[in-house]
């Protein structure tokens, strides 16, 4: 069954709006798939437990702040005012090949500091001439790009005015699987200001690749430690933050499943980035308007029990090297093609993403040893990682 991948920003064709549903497998094209799940009405309570005492002078509790319906209203007032709606604006030719400038889509970030910095994703932002933010309230800047990691799809951008808000943040590895979330953002770059959607964390550390960027482009990154969540996210939405009941941002939401085979569509299932690995990444596009990635040096294909019945190999799980990158560090060290990689410092490579997961928490310089398959002996290469900048 191959899933299909849509990301939220919410496509514009010249003066005309458009919602441009993507259903490829990377993190970086305008799309968007509606999901509609149902809600259901309930009420939750962090105080005391209720007295079963029977004293006729017992009454039942009165509502308080702590009521469901509250706690995601109070959520939302900590965080709305911050979130901003994102304009990419590209250039195109026109009339007499005079370029002019036109609203490409738009997304959603919130900002995150006192200084103006505003979270989103590379996608939200990638190719724009000119960004224009918007914020709930009303005032719209200008804003600068400060970096961007097309690798984790996020991106910070920068506007200069006073009194801006800031969106509290959160603590994402304290989330727990059933823990209620809100997403806000630019749905369908509605008027009137950002949309709010709330559901559960249905899942976390999931591992999702993005769709490719276009034909002949082939498939995106892996994203890793993604929060699943049944939150509706819709085009527009692209870059805003997913909230907790405490009211801080603990995710960005960035993906959708579209369909679960053709034909199928998905229901309730979409994905955010972590806080815990945006922040790190934000900080450093603030401090270098960089990311550095480690690099290995090959592509693979997840060795699968057909293809190693193919091979001829008893091995059915790994990293098959389908090619290696000229004077990468893993040509240096002596991998070839066909080649299977089945551990990486012990850690068995199991599924399609281990591979990338595990290089991407090393570091760029760090000396890392491949089990390898080859002709059907295995062997240990050490590869000392470079370095891969966004």
């Amino acid at each position: 069954m191959d899933m299909q991948w849509s990301r939220f920003t919410k496509a514009y064709k010249a003066v005309t709006i458009l919602a441009i549903i993507a259903t490829v497998v990377l993190a970086c094209g305008p799309a968007a798939s509606v999901q509609q799940p149902g809600t259901s009405v309930l009420t939750m309570s962090n105080g005391p437990a209720p007295s079963t005492s029977s004293s006729p002078s017992s009454a039942p509790p009165s509502s308080s702040p702590n009521d469901f319906s509250v706690a995601i209203r109070q959520a939302v007032q900590a965080v709305r005012p911050a979130v901003v709606q994102i304009t990419n604006e590209q250039v195109q030719a026109g009339q007499f090949n005079q370029p002019f400038s036109v609203p490409s889509g738009v997304g959603s970030g919130f900002i995150y500091d006192d200084q103006g910095h505003i979270l989103t994703n590379n996608h939200v932002v990638e190719g724009a001439h000119q960004i224009l933010v918007s914020l709930p309230d009303g005032r719209s800047f200008q804003a600068t790009v400060v970096g961007a990691d097309p690798l984790t799809d996020l991106a910070v951008i920068q506007v200069s005015a006073p009194n801006l808000p800031v969106a509290p943040l959160g603590d994402s590895t304290k989330l727990q699987v059933g823990d209620w979330v809100v997403a806000i953002g630019n749905a369908l770059a509605l008027e009137g200001g950002p949309t709010v959607t709330a559901g559960v964390v249905s899942a976390l550390n999931r591992a999702v690749q993005e769709p490719s960027n276009g034909p002949g482009t082939g498939p995106g990154p892996f994203l890793f430690d993604l929060i699943q969540t049944d939150a509706p996210i819709n085009p527009g939405n692209s870059g805003g933050p997913l909230v907790n009941l405490d009211g801080q941002v603990v995710g960005i939401d960035t993906l959708v499943a579209g369909q679960a085979e053709r034909g199928v569509p998905s229901q309730g299932i979409g994905f955010a980035i972590a806080l815990s690995t945006a922040k790190p990444i934000a900080d450093q596009l603030v401090a270098s308007g960089k990311v550095a990635h480690p690099f290995l040096g090959v592509s693979y294909t997840p060795l699968n029990p057909a293809i190693a019945s193919h091979l001829g190999i008893a091995q059915t799980a790994g990293a098959l090297v389908s090619s290696v990158v000229r004077g990468s560090p893993a040509a240096a060290a002596g991998i070839q093609a066909q080649d299977v990689i089945t551990a990486i410092d012990g850690t068995a490579i199991k599924t399609d993403s281990d591979l990338a997961q595990i290089i991407d928490r090393r570091k760029p310089n760090e000396t890392v040893t491949l089990t390898v398959l080859r002709n059907g002996q295995q062997t240990e290469v050490k590869v000392t990682l470079g370095e891969r900048s966004s």
